[in-house]
């Protein structure tokens, strides 16, 4: 008989794969999620020797910008003006392509969330960014960007994409033959995509205390390929929650809901770097 409690998760575009390599799956943030494959202590070592590539698609990519103006001169300023009234960063001052980890805060200052937001690269594109939420409390974190900024301002979730992570010292090298705009890019750094009507992003960016990447892919059979041509190289290996959380860990990054929550201010969170 099933597990009722089971029926209510939400699944990964990439389920039936984690399946397909022997993925312990449990549920985590409201999804069913792999935990190992191998073990969490091999996939560790693994991820810091050679390359790991993690199921990030349960987080809370999305993208927000200008309802008008777009594009146009000063629309990067506006939008930052207006995320600035939920963070304590400097928005404005990114330069294009670029991305910074910050917090979003309550009326009190607590921290609801970390995020990482991110000026599109594109000059067409200026005055959207694209953010990454927590999978945990993304509908919460959504809900308060719409109510706050919806009116000047659209949020278009992302969610429904694969969202990877490859992670680990070959990670460059695993990914520049599929994408040759990632070995130009240095930390925090991204590339927007476009190949006919697909649409990709990259980040050079993680959790895990190595160099790495993190990539927005459709979710057809276009973005399940490029998953499929990363693990075919000897290089790669699927990587489970238990070793993204120890790889973070090790690495001393804070995760929410443990070094940080409503209670703390970023200063109390010894996070008053992203002030």
């Amino acid at each position: 008989m099933a597990d009722t409690a089971s029926e209510t998760l939400k699944r990964t575009p990439l389920f039936d794969l984690h399946v397909e390599l022997g993925g312990k799956v449990v549920p985590f943030a409201g999804y069913e999620m792999p935990v190992q494959f191998e073990g969490v202590k091999a996939e560790h070592l693994w991820t810091r020797e050679k390359a790991g590539l993690f199921d990030v698609s349960h987080m809370g990519p999305c993208f927000l910008f200008l309802k008008e103006g777009l594009g146009q001169p000063g629309a990067h300023e506006k939008i930052s003006a207006l995320i600035e009234r939920l963070v304590p960063s400097n928005i404005a001052g990114l330069k294009p392509g670029q991305g910074r980890l910050t917090v979003l805060l309550n009326q009190d200052g607590g921290i609801l969330d970390d995020l990482i937001i991110t000026r599109m690269p594109d000059p067409s594109l200026e005055g959207m960014l694209y953010i990454v939420v927590n999978g945990a409390v993304k509908t919460e974190d959504w809900a308060l960007i719409e109510r706050e900024l919806g009116g000047e301002a659209m949020l278009q979730r992302a969610d429904d994409r694969m969202l990877v992570a490859l992670q680990g010292p070959e990670a460059e090298a695993v990914l520049a033959p599929h994408f040759p705009e990632a070995a130009d890019l240095s930390f925090m750094r991204c590339a927007y995509v476009q190949r006919g009507s697909e649409k990709f992003m990259i980040t050079r960016s993680g959790y895990t205390g190595e160099d790495g990447f993190e990539l927005l892919l459709p979710n057809n059979e276009v973005g399940l390929g490029i998953v499929k041509d990363l693990l075919a190289d000897e290089r790669v290996k699927p990587i489970g929650l238990g070793a993204r959380d120890s790889l973070r860990l090790e690495a001393g990054l804070c995760l929410y809901g443990h070094d940080m929550d409503p209670s703390r201010d970023p200063v109390e969170a010894e996070l008053q770097w992203v002030i």
